[in-house]
């Protein structure tokens, strides 16, 4: 597929959770659909410089909305949580 790796990762997931997962040296990211682990690995690999051990990837789907004026839903994601070697860090997170 002709996708570059910053393509791949849209961008990091910011949430009390996610904060909670990186003190385990897990980082989660929105990543696009058509994304495969083994090239979400790659991607952070090269992006970041930093050694991936291990690739978990879900389907978000969109929830409903209420209104009163009409009702929908948000869009669902596809997120990847990637485990690092211990000790690595990306960099970019820390300080947020």
């Amino acid at each position: 597929t002709g996708m570059t790796y910053d393509q791949i990762l849209i961008r990091p997931v910011l949430s009390e959770k996610s904060n909670l997962l990186r003190e385990e040296g897990k980082y989660v990211f929105k990543v696009r659909p058509d994304a495969s682990k083994i090239q979400i690995k790659e991607a952070v690999a090269r992006l970041f410089g930093v050694k991936v051990v291990d690739c978990t990837v879900m389907n978000v789907f969109g929830k409903m909305k209420r209104g009163r004026t009409r009702p929908g839903r948000t869009s669902s994601w596809k997120k990847a949580i990637v485990r690092l070697a211990p000790g690595e860090t990306i960099k970019v997170f820390e300080g947020v």
